[in-house]
C-alpha cells in the first residue's frame, strides 16, 4: 500500500508538470513528463496504472502529437517485458486504441496490430490473426520503409493462404509489383527535400529486399498450387533461381532448378510454356542436369 501510494504521489506531481509544459506549448517539457510517467509505471511493474495513465494522458485537452508519439513509442518497448500473455495483450489494445485513426503515430499502430496477429496465430486463432493484419492498408504510408510496407504485406497473404482465403490472398499479393524486388535500393537513399516525408529506417527483423523476394515467390507458389497453375509455378521458381544468393549456393539452386524442370513439364503445352521450356534450356548449368537427376 505504501508502494503504491508513493507511486500516486509521483504520478500526480509529474501530471501537474505535463499540464503546465502542454499549456505552455512546450513540447520537450510535455513529452518528458509524459514519458516519465510511462516510466514510472513500468519501473512499478504497475502494468494496469501503466494502461490508464496511457488512456489518460492521450485524453488530455490539447495533447501534443508529439507527446502521444513518444509516449507510444516508449510504452511499446515494455510490450516484450510483460509478465504473461493476457497483461501483453491488454497493453498492445491500449496503445492500439490510443493510436487508432492517428496519422502520426499509423506506423506504430500498424507494428502494434502485426504483434497483436502474431499472438493470435501462436493461439491458433488464424483467422482472427487475418482480419486484424487487413484492418491496415501500409501501402498508403509514405513514411514507411519500402521492406517493412512489403513485409507487412507478405504477411497478410501468407495468413490469408493459410486460412485458405486465396481470394483475397490474390487481392493483397497484388498490391506487390514484382519489379520492385529489382529496384536499386543505394539510389533511393537521397537526402530528403524540404517539405518531403522523412522515410524512417525498418526494424532489424525486416528480411532485405531480396529475401522478401523469396518469400513473396514462394507464396505465389502456394496459391498457383492451389489453382494447380504449373506454368505460373515455374515462373516462380524460375524467380528464385535468379536471386544471387540462391544462384551462388549449389545446395539451395540445384533442387530450385529441379522443380523448374518438373513444373514446365507438366504445364499445358503453349506459345508461354514453349518460351519458358526455350529460356530453360539455355541456362548453362541445366545442361549437366544429368549429375542431379533430372532425367
Amino acid at each position: 500500500m505504501e508502494g503504491g501510494a508513493n507511486l500516486d504521489a509521483q504520478i500526480e506531481s509529474l501530471l501537474n508538470v505535463e499540464k503546465q509544459m502542454r499549456l505552455a506549448g512546450e513540447v520537450a517539457g510535455t513529452k518528458k513528463a509524459a514519458v516519465d510517467i510511462i516510466q514510472l509505471c513500468f519501473q512499478a511493474r504497475a502494468w494496469k496504472t501503466l494502461n490508464d495513465q496511457i488512456v489518460l494522458l492521450s485524453k488530455r485537452r490539447g495533447q501534443l502529437k508529439q507527446a502521444v508519439t513518444a509516449m507510444v513509442q516508449q510504452a511499446m518497448q515494455y510490450i516484450d517485458e510483460t509478465p504473461d500473455v493476457e497483461t501483453r495483450i491488454e497493453l498492445i489494445k491500449t496503445l492500439n486504441s490510443v493510436s487508432a485513426e492517428k496519422i502520426y503515430v499509423e506506423i506504430e499502430r500498424a507494428r502494434l496490430i502485426k504483434k497483436l496477429a502474431k499472438i493470435k496465430e501462436e493461439q491458433g486463432q488464424i483467422a482472427e490473426a487475418a482480419d486484424l493484419m487487413q484492418e491496415i492498408a501500409v501501402e498508403t504510408f509514405g513514411a514507411m520503409a519500402k521492406t517493412e510496407k512489403i513485409a507487412f504485406i507478405l504477411e497478410q497473404v501468407r495468413l490469408c493462404l493459410d486460412r485458405q482465403d486465396y481470394v483475397r490472398a490474390q487481392i493483397l499479393s497484388r498490391k506487390i509489383s514484382p519489379r520492385v524486388f529489382d529496384a536499386d535500393i543505394s539510389k533511393e537513399k537521397k537526402k530528403p527535400k524540404e517539405g518531403d516525408n522523412i522515410v524512417e529506417e525498418a526494424p532489424a527483423d525486416i528480411p532485405s529486399l531480396l529475401e522478401l523476394k523469396r518469400i513473396y515467390y514462394e507464396l505465389m507458389i502456394r496459391y498457383h498450387l492451389h489453382n494447380n497453375d504449373y506454368l505460373e509455378i515455374c515462373r516462380c521458381y524460375k524467380a528464385i533461381y535468379e536471386i544471387p544468393s540462391v544462384k551462388e549456393d549449389p545446395a539451395q539452386w540445384i533442387p530450385v532448378l529441379r522443380k523448374i524442370c518438373w513444373y514446365i513439364v507438366l504445364a499445358p503445352h503453349d506459345s508461354m510454356q514453349s518460351s519458358l521450356l526455350n529460356s530453360t534450356w539455355r541456362i548453362r548449368i541445366f545442361l549437366n542436369c544429368q549429375n542431379f537427376g533430372c532425367y
